[in-house]
């Protein structure tokens, strides 16, 4: 049995929103083991056109993401919820080792066991190629923003 991981469901706007605000931060912290805590052990993921199931390949596939979309920051903003799911859309920098910047927009969408844990995520996930001059996303949210994400 897994320990609980707060807030738990069925979620309400203010416990989504926490919800939605601890992954982008365990995100930005771009370390795949502590990432993998949020998840069930047998949590499944669709990623793209992936398919993940398990913290061991969670970890794997973020452990290799990591490696090639360097100097990642997230944003996540809250979409909708519903008893134990929750809906989000984000947008993410990176660049790879040739120095080229993208901008990453997506949709999530997640499931939670009883503790509050993901069993299921499944983001659809597209890349734009910017200049770094475009970029607009510099290191973790600042406290006190609760801005919504632009949609460009």
């Amino acid at each position: 049995m897994s320990e609980p991981r707060p807030p738990l469901p069925p979620f309400d706007r203010k416990t989504a929103t926490v919800k939605v605000q601890a992954a982008e931060d365990a995100w930005n912290s771009r370390d795949p083991q502590r990432v993998s805590l949020a998840y069930t052990q047998d949590s499944v993921w669709r990623n793209r056109n992936e398919f993940i199931t398990g913290r061991d390949e969670i970890v794997s596939f973020l452990t290799a993401k990591w490696e090639r979309e360097l100097d990642y920051v997230l944003r996540k903003s809250l979409w909708s919820f519903d008893g134990n799911r929750i809906a989000v859309r984000f947008q993410y920098e990176w660049h790879d080792a040739g120095g080229q910047w993208f901008r990453s927009y997506g949709n999530e969408l997640w499931e939670f066991d009883e503790n509050g844990l993901m069993s299921r995520r499944e983001a659809s996930i597209d890349d734009r190629p910017i200049d770094e001059s475009q970029r607009r996303l510099f290191g973790p949210r600042a406290e006190g923003d609760s801005g919504d994400i632009p949609l460009d």
